[in-house]
């Protein structure tokens, strides 16, 4: 969904002037506030910032510099939009905005106190970094589940032939995210709980999916609670209610499937080697730490690794091929790699990935372009703070806008254009070092998941890359296909892509 300000300014125009008094008292004009533009009362620069938001911040950088400042309704905001900034902020800086901003249909079911991406910065946030640094996401744990993405590659590719079979397309084409989207979402089901989510022969593995698909709708939706806190306990637009409801199915279904192993390891069934085994398992050592993580806590961490995984992958590949389709050049010579490294009779398989240094590129151009959160998961100060010679007030929100930073002419050599040229022999990564490319982050509150999205991304992209020739629908060509972006959880094509797919040649 859109950020439709002007909707969410107008469904509040009735009620909150009476409120004006609350918001008409102002903070010590002591603080020395970094630049930005001037705000109505009450509003602030809802106005300003448009549909896509992440875009109209960076042109702020413009005419106020690096660090910009400005007021959502009545919630104060910091936006960073150069390299230089960033690195200053996730060196010097990281633990004072440790703390995560948090939306109020995330509040739900103490959904954040469970969540590793929401919790507060404390013991219980390391205690779950810790169990999926060192346990989950870690490359010999990895490399144990080949079998399982290469299972659920292959069904994609086998959903996506049927679909191509059944409909007899010619020109049309088909939505290939909802195909990723699908094998990421059970890629993760058997890594988590060791089965597929995703079955027509399962009624309660589609019920869990419909419900995690309708709090991703839901929470993406821009919400009056958030521009204005103290409206929260009226829920205008009944999005907390509703994400209630859907919350409350997903944790009630995701709590049968923790009972059912819990009960399997007391009739002393066979272990799996899962995550969800990694997490029953745990036994708190260090001082605080609790002793155990409780169902609850359980329930929350297996929804946020669906809620994470598979609308980041998903959204990517979307991207990528969107861009090679854009780009003719391009997409023959990924395909040529390809063909050479792993030949036509053979599966593409995750070790070739190594030896794919211009997939990786492409991937890594898709990512500058089309970082999948522009701007990541927004920071928040835990106390008044000097940042770069101003003064930035208790519970600011920050956005890291990498989307800005990703596009500064500064550090990039014709910033707009698709070059994954530009990757080939460069040491330019995404984890956490290199403050002009920052798609996952950095610091302590990184994407813990990067290695495992990293390898899920790249296998998948490479086997669509491999099995099939894709093609743009009739009437359709490079130069007219519609770019239009909208923000929901993840910065998505407004239109889904629909491409042609021709099994390659033998």
């Amino acid at each position: 969904m859109e950020w439709e300000w002007n909707y969410v300014v107008w469904s509040t125009i009735i009620i909150v002037p009476t409120l004006i008094i609350v918001f008409s008292k102002r903070s010590s004009c002591s603080y020395k506030l970094p630049p930005g533009p001037p705000g109505l009362p009450i509003f602030g620069n809802i106005f300003d910032l448009g549909t896509l938001p992440y875009e109209t911040i960076a042109g702020f950088k413009h005419k106020y510099g690096p660090i910009v400042w400005f007021k959502i309704g009545s919630i104060k905001t910091m936006s960073i939009l150069s390299a230089k900034t960033a690195a200053e902020f996730f060196k010097n800086h990281d633990f004072a905005f440790a703390e995560r901003k948090i939306i109020d249909t995330m509040l739900v079911h103490d959904y954040n106190l469970g969540s590793l991406a929401l919790a507060q910065y404390g013991t219980y946030w390391r205690v779950l970094r810790r169990i999926c640094t060192v346990e989950m996401f870690v490359h010999k744990r990895i490399n144990e589940t080949v079998h399982i993405r290469r299972k659920c590659v292959d069904d994609m590719i086998h959903w996506i032939e049927k679909e191509v079979d059944a409909k007899e397309i010619k020109g049309s084409g088909i939505e290939i995210t909802r195909f990723v989207f699908l094998s990421t979402f059970n890629m993760l089901g058997n890594l988590m709980l060791s089965r597929d989510l995703v079955h027509p022969g399962s009624r309660k593995a589609s019920e869990f999916f419909n419900a995690m698909m309708r709090i991703m709708e839901l929470s993406s939706n821009p919400n009056i609670s958030d521009i204005f806190p103290c409206l929260r306990r009226f829920d205008l637009q009944g999005l907390r209610k509703k994400v209630h409801r859907e919350m409350g199915k997903t944790l009630e279904i995701a709590s049968t499937f923790v009972k059912e192993r819990m009960k399997e390891r007391e009739d002393g069934g066979e272990k799996k080697e899962d995550f969800l085994n990694v997490l029953l398992e745990f036994e708190g050592s260090g001082k605080d730490e609790p002793a155990k993580l409780s169902e609850h806590q359980i329930n929350i961490f297996i929804l946020e690794m669906f809620l994470a995984g598979s609308e980041t992958t998903s959204n990517s590949v979307e991207w990528t091929l969107t861009e090679l389709l854009r780009h003719p050049e391009a997409m023959a010579r990924v395909k040529a790699e390809i063909f050479e490294v792993v030949g036509q009779k053979k599966k593409l398989e995750e070790n070739d990935i190594d030896n794919l240094p211009y997939l990786q590129a492409v991937v890594k151009e898709v990512l500058r372009l089309h970082p999948p959160l522009p701007f990541l998961v927004p920071r928040r100060a835990m106390h008044d703070t000097k940042f770069m010679g101003y003064d930035i007030p208790e519970d600011t929100q920050v956005f890291v806008n990498v989307w800005a930073i990703g596009r500064d002419p500064e550090y990039w050599d014709d910033p707009l254009n698709f070059k994954p040229e530009r990757f080939l022999n460069s040491k330019t990564d995404f984890k956490g070092q290199c403050f002009e490319f920052l798609p996952f982050g950095a610091g302590r509150r990184m994407c813990v998941g990067l290695p495992l999205g990293n390898r899920m991304l790249h296998f998948v992209l490479g086997s669509l890359l491999h099995e099939f020739d894709w093609e743009l629908p009739n009437n359709v060509t490079p130069k007219s296909m519609d770019m239009k972006e909208r923000m929901g959880m993840t910065v998505r094509k407004f239109n889904p892509l629909t491409a042609v797919p021709r099994k390659t040649s033998s």
